[in-house]
């Protein structure tokens, strides 16, 4: 089985650093062994949400299909992940810290059946993309903490159905047209 782990620091919130790995479709974003990645459930993201994510590796192409297996927000989330011949697991820890998160990410990766020998050889490869991942992490938060604000589409998505009731109480949305009859100009 190949392993890595890495301790991520970001400048953004707790919330908003479980938000933006929890939608795995972003991985292309930031890990640049990932041809492609896109969302294959409709709503809001949590448990069983499903992801497809094509990684390239030695030139070939792998497409591979993720879950969401724990949705704790915003302390820890686990996908789960792979085909026939690859099974992956991704768990990946949130602490609040001043100035951001520290993100503790692991990532198992474990091949099938005779395929299995190959498994030092995988660990040695793996350890060289997960640093390039972490390294992609790091930058493309940096270098968005003041633009990955969600949209308040994906925030709406993304928020536990408790929130998002509690926000519908005595709000409204800015961009809406209201009542202006009786204020002084």
């Amino acid at each position: 089985m190949a392993r890595f782990v890495d301790a991520i620091d970001l400048p953004i919130p707790i919330e908003q650093a479980f938000d933006y790995l929890a939608d795995f479709s972003r991985t292309a974003e930031w890990d640049p062994s990932v041809a492609e990645a896109s969302r294959l459930t409709p709503g809001q993201i949590g448990i069983g949400s499903r992801f497809a994510v094509c990684v390239s590796l030695l030139g070939r192409r792998f497409p591979l299909e993720y879950s969401i297996t724990g949705f704790d927000r915003p302390s820890r989330l686990v996908l789960k992940g792979g085909d026939d011949s690859l099974r992956s697991i991704d768990e990946i820890t949130f602490v609040s810290r001043p100035g951001g998160t520290r993100v503790t990410y692991e990532a198992r990766l474990e091949l099938s059946g005779i395929r299995r020998i190959a498994d030092p050889l995988l660990d040695l490869l793996f350890q060289g993309i997960g640093r390039l991942a972490a390294r992609g992490l790091r930058e493309r938060v940096a270098a968005e903490s003041t633009s990955m604000r969600p949209h308040a589409e994906d925030a709406q998505r993304l928020a536990p159905a408790a929130d998002r009731r509690g926000a519908e109480k005595g709000t409204r949305d800015l961009n809406e047209p209201h009542n202006t009859e009786g204020i002084a100009s």
